[in-house]
């Protein structure tokens, strides 16, 4: 067994239906776990469910839509009743809508905060207590690099991946003594759904990988590495960590 190997260890990874979140269970159940899968709705996690069962492990497709607390509860409920004990949290899920701030809507706002900041910490909640009672966890948020710089007309994303920022932060300052590991990964600019519209601006599209030392986008499979670490026993004496993997974008 290596120190990345994550054979008997079971995680539970949100918004693993595509992209960054798709990759990141694909990749935990190659390093040896068993991985529950979910995503908006329960139709859009069993393609990834499938994927990680082909693997030769153990996986379950739950609905939950983030942005209401029952659902989550219910979700909890679910992961629970399959098994016994969580070793891996992966905060993945998340929403982003554009706009200027002066005619930005409540909607809007309380839509993306309630996704990407409470019900990320109410995963926390949830599924940390568990962790601590048996002594041990990792829990690994999607943060962004808007958790360090403003962004443009994404106020609530912003907003949102700040507060994980600095939630990650808080919970391992008070989890750490109990034997859970509280990380978060900071992706760069990476191809997927939601950076959609900025790839197809060829303006912003240029801007960007001007900044960018690798001189391209990111692939979602680029966070694979990150988060194994993560995952794993090698990252036992990490905890409250923000781990950029953008591509030297901050070290602009």
């Amino acid at each position: 067994m290596t120190s990345f190997d994550l054979t008997g260890k079971t995680a539970v990874v949100t918004g693993a239906s595509r992209g960054i979140g798709r990759a990141i269970a694909l990749g935990l159940a190659k390093a040896g776990a068993d991985v529950i899968a979910l995503a908006s709705a329960h139709e859009n996690a069993v393609g990834t469910m499938i994927q990680i069962e082909a693997l030769g492990r153990r996986s379950l497709a739950i609905g939950c839509d983030q942005s209401q607390a029952t659902e989550v509860s219910e979700a909890c409920e679910a992961i629970f009743h399959f098994c016994n004990h969580i070793d891996i949290l992966v905060n993945n899920a998340g929403t982003i809508r554009r706009g200027p701030s002066k005619v930005y809507t409540d909607e809007d706002w309380r839509s993306v905060i309630d996704t990407n900041l409470t019900g990320v910490f109410q995963f926390c909640r949830e599924v940390g207590k568990h962790m601590l009672e048996r002594g041990s966890g990792k829990i690994i948020n999607i943060a962004s690099l808007l958790s360090f710089q403003g962004g443009l007309t994404v106020p609530a994303y912003a907003a949102s991946k700040g507060g994980v920022a600095q939630l990650t932060k808080a919970l391992a300052n008070e989890w750490a003594s109990g034997g859970v590991q509280v990380n978060a990964i900071a992706p760069g600019y990476i191809a997927t759904d939601n950076t959609a519209a900025l790839r197809s601006d060829p303006v912003r599209n240029k801007e960007i990988l001007a900044r960018i030392p690798a001189k391209r986008w990111g692939k979602p499979e680029d966070i694979v590495g990150a988060a194994t670490f993560l995952a794993s026993s090698s990252s036992d004496y990490v905890n409250g960590h923000l781990l950029t993997v953008d591509g030297g974008w901050m070290g602009r």
